[in-house]
């Protein structure tokens, strides 16, 4: 018999015991700080009081004086609230490890001469739950940068359905890419749009970032190079119910960027069958330098380093940083910032439990990217830094409404590499300075990586 608690990962952490009106407030002060487990939420319940809620600190937090997070961080915290700290404990059971009808294994050298009694253990063991058992095989190589598996135990069928953060996605593991480990980023950053921002994807997949964008109230343009990818995405669209607010695409990331984001000139033949691309503007696009001589005031907003799990699961560690100044610099945008400013507000969505719901007979306004963007979403962590040249000139400021876009550019940092190799890198791409880039960790990947 499998002793499934063999698969047990036991952590020893430490939660803070706050009044729960200042979880949000908190959460805010400790990013970073908190707990960062797929499918684990670092807010859980106090079992001592109703009105309060414990905040799991990461890892990484080891004492309990909390001496590993910043005193200026403690300081606005124990200014906010009287905290306490005490032990939690938390396990990661086996059903932790699985997820959908397909279960994905990375075997070790050592280990792939049983890998066929590995493969049929797990099978035998959650017959009907998981129907697939597979294993990587290789490095990823192909420009889709779809791992291949080889199929070990069960059926030959590798579409299957996953849930996150209430939405659903259909996919087919041989055909696309998905790594259930960055749930957690996915709706951390989508945690940061607001109803009735306009989101740009440029590597969008099946759509991890675009579908709870869209469910949140947003207008997205989806992108991804690899056609099955945009067949599963306009699919989950349509299961989740947002087809009408996601506008997917199929090509280069360079040429999305530049049909999406330039003004449309009628002499111009714009390869699109999107009405809003296709539409004339008297606008003349203008370069960067003459945006800067309008606006000096411009600065950079952000660079996201890190993102998909592209190698296996101990080559290194990713990170996330945000950016921009060069062509898509983005102007500070207060925390209460509202697209109606713009023309791009919308109200058709409200709040029900995590999830956003449409409100019934509500139609989102189709916003023109040439005018305005909100955030700029760049999760090819591989290359992402390499596609921020697409943004040269691109951005007219004489028909840009509103703050420029936030620009969330995922990528590898690796062991003997710095953060301001990364600046850098994008720096060159961009051709002009990265004012205040703020860098944002996402995940482990491998020891020689961050």
């Amino acid at each position: 018999m499998l002793d499934e608690s063999k698969f047990d990962v036991n952590l020893k952490l430490f939660a803070l015991r706050i009044p729960r009106e200042l979880c949000k407030s908190a959460t805010r002060l400790l990013n970073g700080y908190l707990l960062d487990k797929p499918r684990v939420k670092p807010i859980t319940e106090d079992p001592t009081s109703e009105k309060n809620r414990l905040l799991i600190l990461s890892e990484k937090v080891q004492n309990p004086d909390l001496s590993d997070i910043p005193s200026q961080k403690l300081d606005e915290l124990k200014n906010l609230c009287e905290i306490e700290v005490v032990p939690y404990s938390l396990t990661l059971g086996y059903s932790y490890w699985t997820a959908g009808h397909v279960a994905h294994l990375n075997i070790h050298d050592e280990l792939l001469p049983f890998k066929d009694v590995i493969a049929k253990v797990i099978y035998d063991k959650n017959y009907p739950r998981i129907k697939t058992v597979v294993n990587k095989v290789g490095t990823i190589t192909n420009e889709f940068r779809v791992p291949k598996f080889e199929i070990l135990a069960g059926e030959s069928d590798m579409v299957t359905e996953v849930k996150q953060y209430g939405a659903t996605f259909k996919l087919d593991y041989s055909l696309v890419y998905w790594n259930s480990r960055l749930e957690h980023e996915h709706i951390r950053l989508v945690s940061l749009f607001q109803p009735g921002e306009t989101i740009c994807d440029t590597f969008a997949g099946i759509g991890p970032f675009a579908i709870p964008a869209a469910q949140k109230g947003c207008l997205v343009y989806a992108n991804d190079l690899n056609p099955e990818s945009v067949h599963y995405l306009k699919i989950n669209a349509k299961i989740n119910k947002v087809d009408d607010s996601v506008f997917a695409y199929n090509m280069d990331a360079r040429k999305f960027i530049s049909q999406l984001m330039a003004v449309p000139v009628c002499e111009n033949n714009i390869e699109s069958d999107d009405p809003l691309v296709k539409v004339c503007n008297a606008c003349n696009i203008t370069t960067f330098d003459d945006a800067k001589a309008e606006d000096p005031k411009l600065g950079v907003k952000e660079k996201e380093a890190a993102g998909n799990d592209v190698k296996n699961d101990f080559e290194g560690m990713q990170n996330s940083s945000m950016t921009v100044d060069g062509s898509v610099v983005a102007s500070k945008r207060p925390s209460d910032c509202s697209t109606e400013e713009n023309g791009n507000g919308y109200s058709g969505y409200k709040k029900k439990g995590n999830t956003y719901k449409r409100i019934k007979g509500s139609v989102l306004p189709k916003a023109k990217a040439w005018e305005h963007v909100d955030h700029v979403i760049m999760n090819l962590p591989a290359s992402a830094l390499q596609f921020l040249d697409a943004f040269g000139g691109i951005i007219s400021r004489k028909c840009w409404k509103g703050p420029l876009p936030l620009v969330h550019c995922y990528c590898f940092i690796r062991a003997n590499e710095t953060k301001e190799l990364i600046i850098s890198e994008a720096e060159s791409a961009l051709n002009a300075k990265i004012k205040d880039p703020v860098f944002h960790r996402v995940r482990d990947v491998a020891p020689n990586k961050v």
